[in-house]
């Protein structure tokens, strides 16, 4: 046999099939807010355009963490501006892809119920597995997860918090996790 005998393809899935996407939303999950103003969480405040944001150092290395397991991508109304500034306040990847949201078709009423949910299937296809992270999250969301044919995981934030340690570790178990072909 020319290179050895052959191997069940079913055992390197990860070789052969792209990393799950792992969608984040900015506010609320990296920038923070709505928390006690007398005692707020660990951060570095900064203005993007003009307004002021506690992002979370703390989400930051989260996201680096979950990074290798994930094909990363913004899902914000920030779009490019999550690239244009957050790697460099945070130490982020500049090579995160944005979910683009803010298109014509996006203007009418989204059909599946929230507005992000038409722009991320257009994005990342109704097949390939996703894990996504937002502190706005509602049943809409549920029920399009429940619908949709690749595996799915939501990740609902308290915006005062944003990725807690527990999210974290949920996201790398489920991407660890063997998934049915």
């Amino acid at each position: 046999m020319i290179g050895g005998p052959a191997r069940d393809l079913t055992q390197n899935r990860h070789m052969i099939e792209p990393q799950p996407y792992l969608l984040i939303d900015v506010d609320g999950v990296v920038s923070l807010f709505g928390f006690d103003s007398t005692s707020p969480p660990p951060g570095r405040m900064a203005l993007v355009d003009g307004l002021p944001h506690l992002l979370s150092e703390i989400v930051a290395t989260r996201l680096r963490r979950l990074a290798p397991l994930y094909a990363c991508a913004w899902c914000t109304g920030w779009e490019e501006r999550a690239t244009d500034h957050l790697p460099d306040l945070l130490g982020l990847p500049r090579t995160w892809p944005f979910v683009p949201l803010t298109t014509d078709a996006s203007a009418a009423a989204p059909a599946a119920g929230h507005w992000k949910l038409d722009p991320i299937d257009a994005f990342a296809g109704r097949e390939r597995p996703l894990a996504w992270v937002d502190d706005r999250l509602d049943e809409a969301c549920g029920a399009w997860a429940a619908a949709r044919p690749g595996p799915t995981l939501l990740v609902r934030t308290d915006p005062a918090v944003g990725l807690t340690e527990a999210d974290t570790l949920a996201l790398e178990s489920w991407a660890r996790a063997p998934r049915e072909p």
